[in-house]
């Protein structure tokens, strides 16, 4: 799986973190977050359901490719912090580069 699908969300964003242990990651979370939220997942592929918004994940040999969806931008910041808290603790052998791309109708509703 090379990307991971849509989600229907009023704000979205993705990111595409360059690893080697994108399924080990992707596991991990998936364990972790299992004990007290709905979620699904393989070696290759999860999704993390949270109160405040949707997490899918996907990984390759080359990257681990993150999906949120959220009902506003403080949700959203919020769900980023939660997500990426909870990996840099599984990927602490490694520094992960993480850039976030938000939906750019988003950024035109924001209040000027």
């Amino acid at each position: 799986m090379n990307t991971t699908p849509s989600i229907p969300h009023p704000v979205t964003s993705t990111t595409a973190i360059p690893t080697e242990q994108a399924s080990r990651y992707l596991q991990q979370l998936c364990k972790h977050f299992a004990h007290k939220r709905p979620v699904e997942f393989d070696a290759t592929s999860g999704q993390i359901s949270f109160a405040i918004g949707e997490c899918r994940l996907a990984a390759d040999a080359t990257a681990l490719r993150i999906s949120l969806g959220a009902g506003d931008p403080q949700q959203m910041a919020e769900l980023k912090d939660v997500v990426i808290r909870h990996l840099v603790r599984f990927a602490f052998r490694e520094e992960l580069s993480v850039e976030w791309q938000t939906d750019p109708s988003v950024e035109e509703q924001k209040p000027k």
